[in-house]
């Protein structure tokens, strides 16, 4: 996985990071930060086809559930069993270690509909 790319953000806050056609997606700091002390994350079954937008699962804090979509299309390859036992890594580590699923991409030029970091901070300044 290439962790230098930089990750695209959606305006769920969701972000991926692209490896040739396979992306891993979390939730951004800003929504984690929102979020409070994650409890719980639901994640789909390994296989499930998405469509960009779709809901794939949720992350449940103590302040609030929040549905988690999918930035791009694609099917799941991979979810982070990690954080089954240990949600918290979501808060400690959002674009690392607390990524929540990798999928193969079905449409690359879906990347070019997310948010770079600057679009993504800008957006939020308009919250």
């Amino acid at each position: 996985m290439d962790e230098t790319a930089a990750p695209r953000f959606a305006k769920s806050h969701e972000w991926a990071r692209l490896d040739h056609d396979t992306a891993t997606i979390g939730i951004s700091d800003h929504a984690q930060e929102e979020l409070g002390d994650v409890a719980l994350v639901l994640l789909p079954e390994v296989g499930r086809m998405l469509q960009a937008g779709e809901k794939f699962g949720e992350v449940e804090s103590i302040k609030a559930v929040s549905d988690l979509y999918s930035p791009l299309a694609g099917r799941v390859l991979e979810i982070n069993e990690a954080l089954l036992d240990a949600p918290e890594t979501v808060n400690d580590d959002p674009y690392g270690d607390g990524w929540l699923i990798r999928i193969q991409v079905a449409d690359l030029s879906e990347v070019d509909t997310l948010l770079d970091a600057d679009a993504y901070e800008q957006y939020l300044g308009e919250l």
